[in-house]
């Protein structure tokens, strides 16, 4: 392995030393200023350089703040220069290149009267307003790229990466729009992996986005939005393309896609058929689902218990020996009048998935440390479908009303092995679960303008969720002895019933008050109600049919949780110069009650929690912001159920129903600096946690079983994060340079003793990125890890090195070879252990110009690598595991653009 990967590393280096050395030979800078007749600076105006030669590339260049600009040109060409700037009488210069750098500075005149004389000519390459960038998609691209992604990744200052995500001036876009209006769920990865290319005209990019015009300005939205815009011929007209795929061991593909956009209706449908591992719906596009949807409190929990679920267990699992999925998505939006949209999508999914996986537990830190030789086996199925209507209703710019309506059906079922040696017990647990889930939601927003210094939103949101989860195991040895009472038989059969219910009804009423163009105060009334009820029980199947109940043992809860949260708010916003500031306060009044087999117990308290934001705008392309808040998060039903439940075949949890609220300080404080004109762009960022009373996780360790329970806990925990990244063009290379460092604190209660755990990590990131038009492009990075894990007085290190390689070639005007390598390489330091693992991938697209048919050739896992070694650690625990994955892939596709 390491042979092959000397070999890849060595071409690619000399492919990069090659196209590298062409990419720098052969120019000449020529520099200056741009500035009216009073000599006053022009940021931001275009310089377009068209050659007289047809085999050269066209090249612009945008002034920055102070009117200055480069541009980079090829030796000894003829060039038409165009210098435009709206409102401004365009200015043409013929220019001959020399061996040679030149000064040339540009004095443009006032042309009040033809404000849009710049548009009639020709179109700007880029044009910035404020909050907003436009490009024009075709001035970038070469007419080869398949999809949105493509183009994307050749527009200045804008980054895709593999799982779709979208950055620009180094922010992640949060919304993607076509014409206007939201494409699906906004979400990026499916526009820029689906929508074709050729469709694309231009791309606005939307800084401080809000979907409602008038709250702009008031509201702080820090999203940045993607607004595709059409070429004319794709404004009322069916687009898309179809792939079907065919490979050895009966591997298949089918992925339609088919697009219909007229002024009043927009219609878009995907699917996705195949068992090549490839998941058209991920976690994250699951946090996109549930975080866009009517956030009223920003609540860390939400996070920890979405990812904690079982759906998005499911969705997080990415390595599998066997894959089966089955995918299919349908949006609609129709204008029924010029003030009302009706919008609603299908998501709808269906997988089968086998996963295999064998784990080295090395237990520390406890009076015996012995070792754990795990493996575990599954086979899972997954259903869900995912439902969302929409309807907006804008009568005027004083008024804005919106609805929608959620749902969400999942049905997940898996049949799985666990075999266990350690010096305990040598065990076989064959676990069966089946959860099936229901969710509801429904939220109002509306905006009114009340006067020319009053605006009210309300925002009200109802949320239902129902879970029936059932777990079953079987094995022919006694576990968890001492906590469960099990009778005499050749297999124990132990099954949990849950079933959970919560009604969540939040609202808010918030008034903005313009005092004037300086001031701002704010005040919020709001409610947060949540009525919960937990029902779980653990009991023994005998084999007659008789049960065994734990209930003598104290397991099995049926128990009732209700949450009250009112609160008032008042926000003062002001500016000074080039700052502007909001200090906030919000007064919440908390009320919950708890009930277990009618024993109730009722709680109240009060708490003031202030906020402080401020962000210095020096100007459109560098930023300073800080934020403040503290945070009162109180504990799920989960945590407070006080009876014991099975939460494993080796653990056992009890909640308690005395816990109160987490209280914990947060600091953030980012700074962002971008120039197209230098191709530069700068993030430094950092944040700051620190827990004043928290909710702790009580542990009793025997062996690989264990018994948890949590108590509030009022010492000190704290997690600090600093991370930074420039990106830097020259001419057709990019150069990224991104930095991490993180420091986290803990106290860790197990078997009666309190331990203070520290952990710290360094990462660093090189890489580059080159642009050429008619050559290899490639695309390389170099990640170096530090681990240090303090614990009970040891000390753990760990590095990890990874190396990661994509190559890009359009060669003979209709072919594309795209291939990609990774390298990862794990040592502990400490253990003197070394893990390594690479995989590569590899294809060849043709297409002829100007046909609908596309043919291609793929290689997943070149190298057939059929594990991937991996490593965690924790407090006691130092994890060494292989994860199976499928095996080479190669498959011939057919694709037909429609």
């Amino acid at each position: 392995m390491h042979k092959k990967s000397l070999l890849f590393n060595t071409i690619i280096l000399l492919i990069l030393a090659g196209c590298s050395s062409l990419g720098f030979a052969q120019q000449v800078l020529i520099q200056g200023k741009v500035t009216d007749s009073l000599k006053n600076p022009l940021p931001y105006a275009n310089i377009l350089a068209i050659p007289q030669a047809d085999n050269q590339d066209v090249k612009f260049a945008i002034t920055e703040e102070d009117g200055s600009y480069q541009l980079g040109l090829v030796k000894q060409q003829t060039y038409e220069l165009t210098v435009s700037y709206l409102g401004y009488k365009p200015q043409k210069l013929t220019l001959t290149t020399t061996d040679q750098n030149l000064v040339k500075n540009f004095v443009l005149q006032d042309n009040p009267d033809q404000l849009d004389e710049v548009y009639i000519e020709y179109t700007p390459p880029i044009v910035v307003k404020k909050d907003t960038i436009t490009y024009d998609v075709s001035r970038f691209t070469t007419g080869e790229e398949r999809k949105l992604r493509d183009a994307l990744k050749k527009l200045p200052g804008v980054e895709v990466d593999r799982a779709g995500n979208v950055k620009v001036q180094g922010k992640k876009v949060t919304k993607v729009l076509v014409e206007n209006k939201t494409f699906f769920t906004g979400n990026s990865k499916l526009a820029v992996n689906n929508i074709p290319a050729d469709a694309v005209d231009k791309v606005e990019v939307l800084d401080n986005y809000n979907e409602v015009a008038m709250l702009k300005g008031l509201q702080d939205s820090e999203d940045m939005a993607l607004n595709i815009m059409l070429k004319e011929d794709k404004k009322k007209f069916v687009f898309g393309d179809v792939e079907v795929g065919g490979g050895i061991k009966d591997r298949y593909l089918l992925h339609p896609n088919l697009f219909y956009y007229s002024p009043k209706t927009n219609v878009n449908a995907i699917g996705d058929l195949n068992n090549q591992g490839i998941k058209s719906f991920s976690f994250s596009d699951y946090l996109e689902f549930e975080g866009g949807f009517g956030k009223l409190l920003d609540d860390a929990g939400s996070y920890f218990s979405l990812f904690n679920s079982d759906f998005a267990q499911y969705l997080n699992n990415q390595d599998f020996t066997d894959n089966v999925n089955q995918f299919g998505a349908f949006n609609v939006r129709q204008s029924v009048s010029s003030t009302t949209d009706i919008s609603g999508y299908v998501i709808t999914s269906n997988s089968k998935t086998q996963t295999l996986s064998n784990t080295l537990n090395a237990y520390q830190n406890i009076d015996v440390p012995f070792t754990e030789d795990r493996t575990e086996q599954n086979a899972l199925n997954n259903f869900f479908t995912i439902g969302k209507l929409t309807i907006d209703y804008d009568p005027d710019h004083k008024e804005d009303f919106a609805y929608n309506a959620f749902v969400k059906v999942t049905n997940n079922d898996s049949n799985g092995v666990i075999s266990t040696i350690n010096p305990n017990q040598n065990n076989s647990i064959n676990t069966l679960t089946d959860v099936t889930a229901l969710n509801l939601k429904q939220n109002v927003n509306y905006s009114r303008k009340l006067s020319k210094a009053h605006t009210a939103t309300l925002e009200a949101t109802y949320n239902f969720q129902n879970d029936k989860p059932i777990t079953e195991w079987l094995t022919n040895q006694q576990i968890l002895q001492g906590l469960i009472t099990l009778e005499d038989e050749d297999t124990y059969n132990i099954l949990q019933t849950k079933k959970s219910k919560s009604h969540n009804v939040n609202a808010i009423v918030k008034d903005y008050w313009v005092l004037n163009n300086f001031n701002h105060l704010y005040t919020s009334l709001g409610i947060n109600t949540s009525f919960n009820t937990f029902f779980n029980e653990d009991a023994q199947v005998l084999q007659n049919g008789n049960i065994n109940t734990f209930s003598s043992d104290g397991f099995g809860n049926d128990f009732g949780y209700n949450f009250i949260d009112t609160y008032l708010g008042l926000e003062y916003k002001f500016m000074i110069g080039i700052a502007t500031f909001k200090p906030a306060v919000y007064y919440h009044g908390y009320l919950w009650r708890t009930e277990q087999f009618n024993d109730a117990v009722t709680f109240s308290k009060t708490l003031i929690l202030p906020q402080f934001t401020s962000k210095i705008e020096f100007n459109n392309s560098e930023k300073l912001n800080f934020k403040y808040r503290l945070n009162a998060r109180f504990a799920s039903i989960n945590q407070l159920a006080n009876n014991f439940i099975l939460s494993s075949f080796n653990r056992v949890f009890r909640g308690n129903n005395r816990l109160e609220n987490q209280l914990y300080h947060t600091a953030t404080l980012s700074y962002y600096k971008f120039s197209l004109f230098r191709n530069l762009n700068f993030n430094l960022n950092t944040s700051f946690n620190k827990r004043i009373e928290n909710i702790k996780t009580v542990s009793e360790l025997n062996g690989i079983e264990s018994f948890n329970t949590t108590i509030m806990f009022d010492q000190p925990e704290h997690n600090w994060n600093i991370s930074g990244r420039i990106s830097k063009k020259i001419r057709k290379v990019r150069y990224n340079l991104s930095a991490q460092y993180s420091y986290n604190d803990t106290y860790q209660i197990l078997n009666n003793t309190t331990n203070l755990n520290i952990s710290k990590s360094v990462s660093s990131t090189f890489g580059f990125e080159t642009f050429f038009k008619n050559l290899p492009n490639l695309e390389l990075n170099y990640t170096k890890d530090f681990n240090n894990y303090k614990a009970n007085g040891n000390e753990n290190k760990f590095e990890n090195d990874r190396f990661e390689a994509i190559l890009q070639y359009d060669f003979l005007k209709d072919f594309i070879f795209k291939a990609d390598y990774t390298f990862d390489k794990y040592n502990n330091k400490n253990q003197n252990i070394t893990n390594t693992f690479d995989t590569a991938n590899a294809s060849l697209f043709y297409q002829k110009e100007d046909s609908p048919w596309g043919f291609e050739i793929s290689a997943n896992n070149i190298f057939d690598v059929r594990f991937k070694q991996q490593n965690a650690f924790n407090a006691f625990i130092i994890s060494d595991s292989r994860t199976f994955v499928l095996p080479r892939i190669l498959m011939f596709k057919l694709s037909y653009k429609l």
